[in-house]
C-alpha cells in the first residue's frame, strides 16, 4: 500500500511516446492495497492524464504533454492469495500489447531501465526475450549473501541444463513479445514461476534472448520481503522438473 501510488506514478511517465497497458493484479492484498486501486481506479480503463501523488496519498492527474501516448488501466482482482506465478498467470492472460513486462510494486526495481529492454525488443528488434541483470555493475544494494549465493546456484544450474548464459535467473525484470507468452503454458502459482518461464522458452530454442544490466533497491525481510529458503529448494526442483 505504500508504495502502489509511486509506482504507478513511474509506470505511466516512463517511455512516454509508447501507449502502454497497465494490468494492475492484486492478489489478495490485506494492507488496505485493494481498496486503494478500487478507489483510485476502479473506474477508470484509461488514465485521464499523467498521475502524481497528492499529500494524502490520492492521485491526482496533470494534464499530458500533447506527444504523450495514452495510458490504459485494468485491474484484476484475486479473491484470495495464491501467489506471485498465479499472479503472473492472471496478467499475463489480461494483457493485450505486443510487447508485455512484468514490474513488482515494491520499489525494488527502477522503471528508467525499461528504456534499453525496450530497445532491444522494439526499436533494434534484435530480441524476443530480454532479462534483466543486478549483477552487471549498475547500483545494486548489498543485502544477503546467502540470497546472491542461492541465485547464482540457480543460474548457473539453469545454464547447464538450458545450454544458456544467464546470469541473474530470478530477476523481476523479464520483458517478452508476445507471441513467446503465447507459446508458454504455464501453471506454477508460486516462485516457481520464474524458473518456469525461464526453462519454457528456452526449451523451444527459437527465441532470441538477450540480458541487460539493471538497478537494483532491494528490501530486507523488515521492509517486507518475503522469499525464503524454501523458495529456493523449490527452484532447484522446478529446474529438473521443466527439463526432463
Amino acid at each position: 500500500r505504500a508504495t502502489i501510488a509511486d509506482v504507478i506514478c513511474r509506470v505511466a511517465a516512463t517511455l512516454p511516446a509508447v501507449p502502454k497497458e497497465l494490468v494492475i493484479v492484486d492478489d489478495g492484498s490485506r494492507d488496505g492495497t485493494r481498496e486503494w486501486l478500487q478507489a483510485q481506479l476502479g473506474e477508470l480503463d484509461r488514465l485521464p492524464g499523467l498521475p502524481g501523488v497528492d499529500d494524502g496519498g490520492s492521485l491526482q492527474f496533470a494534464p499530458a504533454d500533447a506527444d504523450a501516448a495514452p495510458v490504459d488501466c485494468r485491474l484484476v482482482l484475486h479473491p484470495r492469495n495464491r501467489g506471485k506465478g498465479a499472479a503472473l498467470r492472471s496478467g499475463f492472460a489480461a494483457a493485450t500489447g505486443d510487447v508485455v513486462v512484468v514490474q513488482d510494486a515494491d520499489l525494488e526495481y527502477d522503471t528508467a531501465d525499461w528504456v534499453g529492454m525496450w530497445d532491444l525488443v522494439a526499436v533494434r528488434g534484435v530480441a524476443d526475450v530480454v532479462y534483466g541483470c543486478r549483477f552487471y555493475g549498475r547500483p545494486h544494494r548489498s543485502l544477503y549473501f546467502h540470497h546472491y549465493l542461492a541465485n547464482r546456484l540457480i543460474s548457473f544450474l539453469f545454464n547447464l541444463l538450458y545450454n544458456q548464459t544467464l546470469n541473474d535467473i530470478e530477476v523481476c525484470y523479464k520483458m517478452f513479445r508476445r507471441e513467446v507468452l503465447e507459446s508458454l503454458e504455464l501453471t506454477c502459482d508460486d516462485f516457481g514461476i520464474e524458473i518456469e518461464l525461464s526453462a519454457k522458452t528456452a526449451r523451444q530454442r527459437s527465441w532470441r534472448i538477450y540480458e541487460i544490466g539493471i538497478s537494483y533497491f532491494g528490501r530486507t525481510y523488515a521492509e517486507g520481503k518475503k522469499i525464503g529458503w524454501e523458495d529456493g529448494l523449490k527452484a532447484l526442483w522446478y529446474l529438473f522438473r521443466f527439463r526432463f
